[in-house]
């Protein structure tokens, strides 16, 4: 297929503070002591698209990106790694590349999305449709939404939370309505032309959009020119594609509640699901020829919905990372592309445990770590050379590289980054602490955020 890709790597958030910094850009961020992005880059490459931009915003974060990217996959993909300014947003980003894309589509990604749904299964859903854009839908993580900003270290939600508002055709092939951000708690607003046109909508609140797109380049490129303010792909270059492919089509319609504007309204406390389930607005027949033959607009906006037994998160949050690392070595472990022990964990054969010291299932310890006497680790992710002492607690956590843990320390729900000291019966509860830290022999620490300043 001739597609171009755009891995959108970002730099370092603002919402991972303090875990990323200007020596550990979002991109190379460990999952599961991975860099976050090598699980993009593996998908595209399992997918044979390998023609790859990687754009990242700053250039020392662009640097030490490409360096690993050279690095992990010479021989393997046809990378470049391009900067940015930082801060100028997903379109910005795109909008700063746009002369480099050449191909007649381009295959738009997020470098955080963690995912199993092949990249190339989208590209071939936009190419049949001959649609302008073509965007990945999943359903929302039952773990907690990846695009909340909560910044416990404990997962609390247990249940979905409405990300997204879109609008489907009966065939669930064409994208007609779409509401994000913080529009998705207001009421929900239809064109009553839209509903004239396309005769049958059905609204779904349990989808949230993956950032992975397949683009029309003439017509990615023609957004981003003419709509100069445009930040964000998913707020607005998306949205506006579906407000403009129906544009031309007729007023007017009947079976729709509307306001004195002529809009279809939902109200935000409808139960969306039900309602996409078990009714659908508008109760004439769906006018197929409208969108295939694209006899009422200029474009065609498609969708590619992923299946439930597909998993779909993004790093967006230090939530997100924690339950991501969770969750590949846990019921996602497939992704890990680790081979798993009898039982049920991965212990790196240059790992030191002392005596009475357990590991428990769904744990990983990294290269030549070492454990002292009567430790317990459970559920819990351990970096390369990390020295752990006795009577040591480690629960639900992430601990990177080179950290010094000294006897008697707890550690539960926790993130713990690089060169990190924990002195003598320091206790961690649902905390996030920077690089280069050091927690004081004794202290308690419940739901901080420790960094140097």
């Amino acid at each position: 297929m001739d597609f171009q890709v755009v891995v959108l790597a970002g730099g370092t958030s603002e919402n991972l503070s303090p875990l990323v910094s200007k020596d550990v850009p979002k991109a190379l961020l460990p999952v599961a002591n991975r860099p976050a992005i090598s699980y993009v880059l593996d998908l595209l490459e399992s997918s044979d698209l390998k023609d790859i931009i990687v754009v990242v915003e700053g250039q020392e974060a662009a640097r030490l990106v490409g360096a690993w990217i050279s690095s992990a996959y010479l021989d393997r993909l046809l990378v470049e790694v391009v900067a940015v300014t930082e801060d100028i947003g997903t379109a910005g980003a795109l909008r700063a590349i746009s002369k480099r894309l050449v191909a007649n589509d381009v295959l738009v990604i997020s470098g955080d999305l963690v995912t199993d749904v092949l990249p190339g299964a989208v590209a071939a859903t936009h190419r049949r449709n001959g649609a302008a854009v073509t965007a990945l839908l999943c359903y929302v993580p039952v773990s907690g939404p990846s695009d909340a900003a909560s910044s416990g270290g404990k997962d609390k939600a247990k249940k979905p939370c409405r990300l997204n508002i879109v609008g489907l055709d009966i065939t669930r092939q064409f994208l007609l309505h779409i509401v994000s951000g913080t529009d998705v708690e207001k009421d929900v607003r239809v064109y009553k032309r839209k509903i004239r046109a396309v005769g049958q909508m059905e609204i779904r609140s349990d989808l949230m959009d993956a950032h992975l797109y397949a683009f029309n380049r003439t017509t990615l490129q023609d957004v981003l020119e003419k709509k100069e303010t445009y930040r964000s792909i998913r707020l607005e270059v998306l949205p506006y594609l579906v407000r403009s492919q129906l544009r031309s089509a007729p007023s007017g319609g009947e079976g729709t509640i509307v306001d004195e504007s002529g809009n279809v309204i939902v109200p935000p406390n409808s139960n969306l699901q039900c309602l996409s389930q078990h009714r659908a607005i508008a109760p004439s027949a769906f006018k197929q020829d409208l969108l295939s033959n694209s006899g009422g607009g200029t474009h065609r906006c498609c969708v590619y919905i992923a299946g439930k037994n597909k998993y779909c998160h993004r790093l967006n949050s230090i939530q997100a990372y924690c339950d991501i690392n969770r969750d590949v070595i846990g019921e996602a472990s497939h992704l890990s592309g680790y081979s798993f022990s009898s039982h049920n964990n991965i212990i790196h054969p240059s790992c030191v445990l002392g005596s009475k010291t357990t590991v428990g299932p769904q744990c990983m310890l990294d290269e030549g770590s070492q454990l002292g006497d009567k430790c317990s680790v459970k559920r819990s992710v351990i970096g390369r050379h990390c020295r752990i002492g006795s009577n040591v607690k480690i629960v639900n956590s992430v601990v990177m590289n080179h950290v010094v843990i000294e006897d008697g320390c707890h550690i539960q729900g926790s993130v713990v980054c690089n060169n990190v000291q924990l002195q003598e019966r320091a206790v961690l509860k649902d905390c996030q602490v920077g690089a280069g830290y050091t927690v004081t022999t004794g202290s308690d620490h419940k739901a901080e955020s420790l960094a140097r300043k």
